[in-house]
């Protein structure tokens, strides 16, 4: 099946295992260039890049420089970014437990590494009229658990991110994937295409027809 990604060039960050690892080996089988970053590699990430389709960074996404230092190895300028990076700390202890420093771990991982990727990315991307942007959340955006309760938080702050960020610059796309704790999380998508006014999105479906609303009913 031909995916038209021949000869893209796409950012992954969280690359070295889990779904990470899984978009980036699926990116490259179709031919598409990626830019894998990820905090320490894996020998199966570096395996990927020995055919030379995949360039890997080690970076530490949590820095404020990190996510643009990986997306300006993509010289050009992505085509497509994928923001997987995220991880999710048992809070055994319950909320009481959470220091601030927690707090701001969780938030600097999984909102912020997104936020400074799309950020080096969308300039570009509004200049061509065209690029693509998936971010991977969570269940718990929707259904927080207390036992990741600063992830849950986090990724709920994610997801309405991405919602206002494509509202304004980009057409509002939705997709799944399945971790490997059999967990559904969603994926926000956006993409620009074919416009030099990208912040023109088609109005929101109506309440009756809202697909989120007709799978609440199934």
């Amino acid at each position: 099946m031909d995916l038209g990604l021949t000869g893209r060039t796409a950012v992954v960050t969280g690359a070295s295992r889990g779904i990470g690892l899984a978009i980036t080996r699926g990116l490259a089988a179709h031919g598409a260039h990626v830019v894998a970053g990820a905090r320490r590699s894996s020998a199966e990430l570096d395996e990927l890049a020995k055919d030379g389709s995949v360039r890997v960074l080690e970076v530490d996404l949590t820095d404020p420089g990190g996510p643009a230092q990986l997306v300006a190895l993509a010289s050009a300028g992505p085509d497509i970014l994928v923001n997987n990076v995220g991880g999710a700390p048992a809070r055994t202890g319950g909320f009481l437990s959470i220091s601030d420093e927690d707090w701001q771990s969780s938030l600097t991982l999984n909102l912020m590494a997104a936020v400074r990727a799309t950020r080096s990315v969308l300039p570009a991307m509004l200049a061509a009229g065209k690029g693509s942007i998936v971010t991977v959340c969570s269940v718990n955006a929707a259904l927080p658990d207390p036992a990741v309760l600063d992830y849950s938080a986090a990724k709920a702050a994610l997801a309405g991110f991405c919602k206002a960020c494509l509202r304004r610059s980009g057409r509002a796309a939705s997709a799944s994937t399945r971790s490997a704790r059999g967990r559904s999380p969603p994926i926000c998508g956006s993409g620009i295409r074919g416009s030099r006014r990208p912040s023109a999105v088609p109005p929101a479906p109506s309440r009756r027809t809202s697909p989120a609303r007709r799978h609440r009913a199934r």
